[in-house]
Formats: structure tokens, sequence, C-alpha cells
């Protein structure tokens, strides 16, 4: 026996909001987040623009000291957690806490911090930061959080690069599935704006040099360019069915699929292989077929190298009915945390019945024979919607949600 597995709370961390209403506004207005790289002087890189975290509500739940232990990516996966465990409505008198898991990604961890104390070393060992090493690894995040709420159960940490997010939320909805958590906080968090971030992903001419931040981003398009860095979090709250109606949760969506390949192919180049793979597992799992999927939240990270993989990849799986857009036009690539945050926008899809917009795109380029939403956001019927993302290393992630329906 196995249970059905429901949403019933969400939380965001990014470029276009910091809490579920700026977000699902961000998404519908489709202004892009994305704007000039401020934090540094990045000139030398040639990097001009970032999908930048602006205004994060720090105080909301932190103190000062937080700051000291606790690097940023750690504070946006617990920030979007608290907001998706208040929207939620769990509490330890609804919920054994010791059956409350939380799995959270991150594709690098701390990297402003191994930036820092690299640089420390430079004057001897003893400038090291004593927390350095706690503050960086990439299963603080998943710890942070666990810490902050009281989850007991399931607690880890998923690394694998740009799946990393829609990794988490697939392996949490299994941990659900199969009877060993009634509740998950599972998601993706990054922070990776920093200099060495910057620069590494510049050399492997993975960004885009564009100016205008109104085009930097434009999946899919003729003339994209490259990817633009982003951070943040995107947090969702999974229960058992059982679970969430035995204590009058209001449930959001249904999560029923979830497919997990690798190309075994190229370090940074997908085959497309491993994204069909994964869109059937996802849909079989689910019951889905072709006819029924009508949205897609693609990977779009704006790279020729993705998408004409990932375009070929929908083409053969579902055809061309299903409407398909890229977010990351909105609120950048933010690496392990992009799965988080389009699983966020994929349940506000289903949820409003509305496509965001694949913003900055004017031109589809030749080989694109999928249903990309251009100009503005369409108003749809959408009862069946993927999201998907791949990461380096050929890893390969989709989540297969529906519109909930009491049945």
């Amino acid at each position: 026996m196995t249970n059905r597995v429901v949403i019933t709370g969400f939380g965001v961390v990014s470029a276009i909001g910091n809490s579920p209403e700026e977000f699902w506004q961000g998404l519908k207005s489709g202004k892009t987040g994305i704007g000039p790289l401020d934090r540094f002087d990045a000139e030398a890189t040639g990097i001009s623009v970032a999908a930048q975290v602006k205004d994060f509500p720090f105080d909301k739940y932190f103190e000062r000291k937080d700051a000291r232990r606790m690097d940023l990516f750690s504070q946006y996966a617990v920030h979007a957690s608290l907001d998706a465990m208040a929207m939620s409505g769990i509490t330890e008198e609804n919920t054994d806490y010791d059956r409350l898991g939380c799995i959270m990604a991150s594709g690098i961890g701390g990297l402003g911090q191994s930036q820092k104390n690299s640089q420390a070393l430079l004057k001897g060992p003893k400038k090291v930061a004593p927390l350095y090493v706690p503050l960086a690894i990439a299963n603080m995040g998943a710890g942070n959080v666990a810490m902050r709420v009281g989850a007991r159960g399931t607690s880890r940490a998923e690394v694998t690069a740009c799946a990393a997010g829609a990794n988490a939320i697939g392996s949490a909805f299994r941990e659900i599935k199969h009877g060993y958590a009634d509740a998950m906080i599972a998601g993706g968090c990054e922070a990776a704006i920093c200099e060495l971030g910057i620069a590494g992903f510049a050399n492997l001419t993975a960004l885009t040099k564009e100016t205008d931040p109104s085009i930097a981003c434009r999946p899919f398009d003729k003339n994209r360019s490259g990817f633009v860095m982003g951070e943040g979090a995107g947090v969702l709250i999974l229960e058992s069915l059982e679970h969430a109606q035995e204590r009058g949760a209001t449930i959001l969506a249904e999560i029923v699929g979830y497919g997990c390949t690798n190309d075994a192919f190229h370090m940074t180049t997908p085959s497309g292989t491993g994204a069909e793979n994964a869109m059937k597992m996802a849909m079989a799992e689910g019951d889905i077929e072709a006819k029924d999927v009508d949205y897609i939240n693609a990977h779009g990270t704006s790279t020729h190298a993705n998408e004409e993989t990932e375009a070929k990849a929908i083409h053969n799986v579902v055809g061309d009915k299903a409407l398909v857009s890229s977010t990351k036009a909105l609120h950048g690539h933010a690496l392990g945390a992009t799965g988080g945050i389009e699983a966020v926008a994929t349940v506000l899809s289903l949820m409003n019945q509305y496509a965001p917009v694949n913003a900055g795109t004017t031109e589809l380029d030749d080989d694109m024979t999928i249903n990309v939403v251009i100009g503005q956001g369409k108003e749809a019927e959408i009862n069946v919607a993927l999201t998907q993302d791949f990461g380096f290393g050929g890893h390969n992630a989709v989540l297969a949600f529906k519109k909930w329906a009491d049945a």
C-alpha cells in the first residue's frame, strides 16, 4: 500500500519576491528580477547582470547572531521553510515531529564562505574562521531548517547541481509515498553570487555577457547567449493525504510522479536521452499520458546546449500541445535552489490556472518545435503539470503535479 502525497504549503526567496504573495505577483506580471550585478566589481569577468535577492527580510525570522552562525544559503532555506510551515499549519499539536523530515538541496553550499576563508588562509591557517566548515558545507541548509523547526525525521541534502532542488522534492515525495514519513519539508537553497561563483561560471562560458536585463535571459530564443546567475530558496511542504485530511489542512496540489536519471554522457553537455527517460518515469508513476500534460515549467537555461536537447525531449515525449515556459527569465538560474523555486511556480500555475510568460523571448530558434508561452502569461486549463531540472554531471529530475481534486 502506498500513500497519495499532497502539498499544503510553500515558501520562497527569489529575485522576484521573498514571500508567496510577492512571488506570485512577480510571476503574473512577467517583469524580470534580473538587474545590474552590484554586490562587487565584476567588470573583469565581462558579466554585468544577475538575479539578486532584494530586500531580504532578515528581521522576520532572525537575530543578529544568526548571521554569524548561518551562511546566506541557509538563511534563505530557513526563511522559505518557516513561511511554508506557517502556510501549511503544521504544529507539534497536530503532527508527530519524529515523522516530520527535511530534505534540502544545495548545489554548492556556502561558496562565499569558501572564497572568504581561502583568502584568509593566505595570511596563515589561524586566520580561517572556526565556523568555516559548518557554515559552508552543503548539508547545512537541511540541518539548519531541521534544528529551527524541530523536525526529527528523515533529514539529508541532495547535491546534484541544478537538478538538486527537484531531486530533494522527489526524494521527499517517495519518503511519504512509501510510509517512512507523514510530512516533509523539501526544496533547494543557494547563494553563489560572489566573485568566485561568477568568475567560475563566466570562464566556463556559461553566463551571458548581455548588459540589458530585459533580454539577458531569453530561453529558447534564437539569440540567447547564456544563463543569468540567480539565488534564493524554494520550499514545499509535502504530506500524506491521510495526514493532511486528519488535521484539516488546506490542500494546494498533489504530487504524483518523480523521474530521476543520468545521461552518463558528458560533464556539462546533456544528451537528451536522460531527460526523456526522466519525463517518462515521472509520467508513468503518475499514470499520466502525453495528451494529459497541460503545462511544463522547463529547465530552459537560455543556453544552446540545454535547450536544443530539452526541446527535443519535450517534443518526443509529450508532443507540442503542452504550454511551455522557463521562469528562469524572471528569477534567474538559482542552481541548486532552482528546482525548489520552479516547483513553487508550478504549484502556483495549477492553483491559479495560469502559465507564466517565457520572458525576454521574442523569436524562437528554428528547431524549437514546442509551444512556448511568449509575450505574456496565459490563463489556461491546467490539470497536469511537469517541472524539470537538469544538472552538470548528467543529472535529470522531473516532477509531476496534478491540480487538487478530492477523488
